[in-house]
């Protein structure tokens, strides 16, 4: 499978420490496969952007963290992924 994390998954950054929930995913023309980790709001409640991050920089914490009844509303994703600007 090219996806090898869940969506919903809690994950760690091996080189930062950055924790959070895979929350999208994303593959690219070149193979590069990356996913969405959103952290938890910050110590004062204040929402924390999300990181888009390459799929080898990631250790799982804990599957299915999240789940998520796919009878719920779809909506967008909360990040757009990275583009490439045009020359």
């Amino acid at each position: 499978m090219l996806f090898s994390i869940e969506l919903g998954t809690k994950v760690e950054h091996k080189v930062t420490g950055f924790k959070g929930i895979t929350t999208g995913r994303v593959q690219y023309l070149n193979g590069c496969v990356q996913y969405l980790v959103c952290p938890k709001v910050d110590k004062d409640g204040k929402h924390v952007d999300g990181l888009w991050v390459d799929q080898e920089y990631l250790d799982i914490i804990e599957e299915k963290a999240v789940v998520v009844s796919s009878k719920e509303r779809i909506t967008g994703g909360d990040i757009a992924p990275l583009t490439v600007p045009r020359h």
